[in-house]
């Protein structure tokens, strides 16, 4: 080989080193914009929710977290007294895919007010919980004053995440999993914990965690697990954050979804 074919060779094979590892960046980059570029919390949702007496709404860097406030205030400084006293139950409940912490606040707020819970909405890196499924850890750590017993959810990939942490070996005592337009996977390996207390919510209308998918999945819950499939409802239904892609059109209005939900949960968690 003469020495300009040689250098022609690896002159080629260095721009195409370059060449993948510009790809290679750019396809990191898109991915990271896309994970930073999350489904927004609706407005008015999220305002009532501040408004909503008996319920105090902290927003911070790490978390939303929802407590039972019978002071008459809030974090607006609105709001009248009436809420029930906190109780010794909190639940950690990780966002879907893409989706703020803030959009979880409107159908979470009415269970906190009925019930006291304190709810933990944990913020995910990127927003996606599959970057840190061990993430109710810190958030019981962080937020679990008062608290005794915890359960664990979330909504679509934030719920399978949640159940696959329930099934390894969490910092906290579980009492139980509350999905929302989600399933547990084999690999979570609740099937024979009958030490837990699940629920289990699906939507008729719902495009991206369809009923058909939830029963495929059914028994990778425990034989007890409540299943509830909500009339008219859609994935995007499960927070505040508007239309998504890929889901089915609703049958029912937001505020009947969140209704309806909300009573499902403060039912669960009060065990009627």
């Amino acid at each position: 080989m003469s020495p300009r074919r040689g250098t022609s060779t690896a002159r080629r094979l260095a721009f195409a080193a370059i060449a993948l590892v510009l790809a290679l960046a750019l396809a990191v980059g898109a991915f990271v914009v896309w994970g930073l570029t999350p489904y927004r919390a609706e407005v008015g949702p999220l305002d009532q929710t501040r408004e909503l007496p008996g319920v105090r709404v902290e927003i911070t860097d790490d978390a939303v977290v929802l407590t039972p406030d019978d002071s008459g205030s809030n974090d607006s400084g609105s709001g009248d007294a009436g809420s029930e006293e906190g109780s010794d139950t909190g639940v950690v409940f990780y966002p879907g895919a893409r989706v703020e912490a803030e959009a979880y606040t409107a159908p979470w707020a009415p269970v906190v007010a009925a019930t006291g819970v304190t709810v933990v909405i944990p913020r995910m890196p990127l927003n996606l919980a599959v970057l840190d499924p061990d993430r109710a850890d810190d958030a019981v750590a962080e937020h679990g004053d008062g608290v005794e017993r915890w359960y664990l959810g979330g909504h679509s990939l934030g719920g399978a995440m949640a159940a696959s942490h329930a099934g390894d070996d969490p910092a906290f005592d579980l009492e139980g999993l509350v999905l929302w337009g989600s399933y547990a996977t084999e690999g979570a390996g609740l099937a024979e914990r009958d030490d837990l207390r699940v629920l289990s919510v699906s939507g008729s209308e719902d495009g991206l965690s369809d009923p058909a998918a939830i029963d495929e999945n059914r028994g990778h819950l425990p034989g007890n697990a409540v299943m509830v499939e909500i009339d008219g409802m859609n994935h995007a239904q499960f927070g505040a954050y508007g239309d998504q892609s890929g889901d089915g059109a609703a049958r029912i209005d937001d505020a009947e979804a969140h209704r309806v939900l909300a009573e499902t949960v403060t039912g669960f968690l009060t065990g009627g």
